[in-house]
């Protein structure tokens, strides 16, 4: 894993994006989206995830990068939360679901890996270059 230029070359941002595209098409659905509560709170935990590995990178610093991340994350679970009572709800199939809490896995394997990364690396960020 090297440097990256902006965040859109990171995988777990596209991924993640990937994931909102995902959850903007099923909860737009007849059902799901009357469920005004739910649809609205996994969309901004979706929105949650690219936001802040995005806010994370632009901070500048390592650091700040990190804690970023554990927030998407987290949100990421926040997610497949959702996930679950929309499917306990008939507002998924099972393959639907199996589909969307696969994808939300990924993106939290991706992000953690990028924490894992970030850990050991010895890249601080722009913020602590010496000029």
């Amino acid at each position: 894993m090297g440097t990256f230029k902006n965040f859109e070359e990171i995988e777990a941002w596209q991924k993640a994006r990937e994931l909102i595209r995902e959850i903007y098409g099923v909860s737009k659905r007849d059902t799901f989206s009357k469920d005004f509560a739910l649809r609205d709170q996994i969309r901004r935990a979706g929105i949650s995830i690219m936001s802040n590995i995005a806010e994370g990178f632009e901070r500048g610093g390592t650091k700040e990068f990190f804690q970023f991340l554990a927030i998407a994350k987290g949100s990421a679970g926040e997610v497949r939360t959702h996930f679950y009572i929309a499917c306990d709800q008939g507002y998924l199939t099972k393959a639907e679901f199996d589909h969307l809490i696969s994808l939300c896995l990924e993106v939290s394997r991706m992000i953690a890996g990028l924490m894992t990364y970030l850990q050991k690396t010895k890249i601080k960020g722009s913020k602590y270059k010496c000029t």
